[in-house]
C-alpha cells in the first residue's frame, strides 16, 4: 500500500492560479474523496497527481519519494475517467489485456490476470463482447478492470459514475466500496455528488477556488463544519441558514434573536468571543427541527406550507417564512397539513450551528 503527500502544490495557467498552495497527506490504504463546486480545481488536482498536468509549484511525494516531475508512467498510478475510454473495436478481454500487452508481460500471466480481474468484477460472461454490447455499468466495470489489472500503487477516479442513471450509480458505489475493501489500495475519488462522498470516503477533502476548506471524516464534516461553505455543501437536503442577532452574551453562552421566525430567545453554548448586537447566521439541518408539541413555547414558530415531498419513509416540508429561500424541515411522520396551511414547528438549539458574518464557525 502507498501513501501520498502534497506540499504547497500549485497550478497556474499563465497568470491564472487554479490550485493555490495545497497541503495534504493521504495515508496508505485510505479512500479519500475530493468534493467541491464546478471549477474548484478537484479534477485538476487529480490530474496533477496522475502526472497528466504539470505541477507549477510545490512537491508531490509518493511513499516519501519526490514524484513532482516524474512522468505518469513512473508513478504507479491507474486512473478511471468519467468517459469509459474503451477501445470500441476490441472485446472486453482485449481491453483488459491491452495494458499488460503494452508492458510485454508473458501470455500466461496476461491470461491469468484477465480471469482474476473478470471474476472480481463479475465480467467473466462478458469477456467476448464488444463495448457496444454492454450496459453503462458494465462498461464502467471494464474501465475499472483495466485499471486493476496493472496492480497500481494508487487508484484515481475522476467522476466515474456521472454518466450512469441513479440505480446504476448506487450499484457501482457498492462495487467500488467492495473493491477498496478487497484490494486495500490507496484510492482518490473526485465527485460533485456529495452522497457518493459521504458513502465512500474514509475522509473528504472539500475544495473551493483551488484551496482546501476542510478535511475530515464524512460525519465530522456534517456535524462539525468549520465554516458556512462546508456546512452548506455537505448534506442533502441542504442545511437551512437563518439571519440572527446576538441579544445577550453570558459566560459560555449567547442568546439569539431570529427575526425571520419571530423568535427572541435561542440560547446556544458558545465560548468564542461575541458582542451584543452582532449579526450572525444560524445553521440548522432539516432533521433538527422539533414538532411544536415537543418543545418550549419560546422556541416555536409558525409558517405557511408551500411545498411537500412525500418519499414514504420521510417527508420534507418547505415553509414560506417571508423570504425567497424556503425553510426545509424533515418530518418522519406523515403530515396531515395541506399546501397553504399554517404549520407550527420549533428550533432545537442543541443541534444548531453558528457562523459569523465572514462565514467562520463560532464554537
Amino acid at each position: 500500500m502507498t501513501s501520498l503527500r502534497l506540499q504547497k502544490v500549485k497550478k497556474s495557467y499563465e497568470h491564472i492560479q487554479v490550485i493555490d498552495g495545497i497541503d495534504l497527506e493521504i495515508n496508505s490504504g485510505e479512500f479519500v474523496v475530493f468534493v467541491g463546486p464546478s471549477g474548484c480545481g478537484k479534477s485538476t488536482l487529480l490530474r496533477m497527481i496522475a502526472g497528466l498536468e504539470e505541477i507549477s509549484g510545490g512537491k508531490l511525494l509518493i511513499d516519501e519519494q519526490d514524484m513532482t516531475h516524474k512522468p505518469a508512467t513512473e508513478r504507479g498510478i491507474a486512473m478511471v475517467f468519467q468517459s469509459y475510454a474503451l477501445y470500441p473495436n476490441m472485446t472486453v478481454r482485449a481491453n483488459l489485456a491491452y495494458p499488460l500487452e503494452v508492458a510485454k508481460r508473458p501470455r500466461a500471466e496476461v491470461t491469468a490476470a484477465i480471469q482474476a480481474t473478470a471474476d472480481k468484477l463479475h465480467l467473466t460472461e462478458l469477456l467476448d463482447r464488444l463495448p457496444r454490447a454492454l450496459s453503462g455499468g458494465q462498461r464502467q466495470r471494464v474501465a475499472i478492470g483495466r485499471a486493476i489489472i496493472r496492480h497500481p500503487r494508487i487508484f484515481l477516479f475522476d467522476e466515474p459514475l456521472s454518466n450512469l442513471d441513479a440505480e446504476l450509480r448506487l450499484q457501482m458505489r457498492i462495487e467500488i466500496a467492495r473493491l477498496h475493501a478487497s484490494l486495500g489500495n490507496t484510492m482518490i475519488y473526485v465527485t460533485h455528488d456529495q452522497l457518493e462522498a459521504m458513502t465512500l470516503a474514509d475522509r473528504i477533502v472539500v475544495l473551493r477556488q483551488g484551496r482546501i476548506e476542510q478535511v475530515g471524516a464524512p460525519l465530522d464534516l456534517y456535524r462539525d463544519p468549520d465554516n458556512l461553505f462546508v456546512a452548506g455543501f455537505i448534506g442533502s437536503p441542504r442545511i437551512n441558514f437563518l439571519q440572527a442577532e446576538i441579544a445577550a452574551v453570558r459566560p459560555g453562552e449567547v442568546q439569539l434573536r431570529l427575526p425571520e421566525l419571530n423568535i427572541a430567545d435561542v440560547v446556544l453554548p458558545i465560548a468564542a468571543p461575541c458582542q451584543e448586537g452582532q449579526q450572525v447566521q444560524l445553521g440548522i439541518r432539516p432533521e433538527h427541527f422539533l414538532p411544536a408539541t415537543q418543545a418550549n413555547s419560546l422556541l416555536q414558530f409558525s409558517a405557511t406550507l408551500s411545498f411537500m415531498e412525500k418519499l414514504g419513509h420521510t417527508n420534507y416540508l418547505y415553509l414560506d417564512i417571508g423570504r425567497e429561500a424556503l425553510l426545509t424541515i424533515e418530518c418522519r411522520e406523515e403530515s396531515a397539513a395541506e399546501l397553504g396551511d399554517r404549520v407550527s414547528w420549533a428550533i432545537d438549539p442543541a443541534s444548531c450551528l453558528l457562523f459569523d458574518q465572514q462565514g467562520q464557525r463560532l464554537r
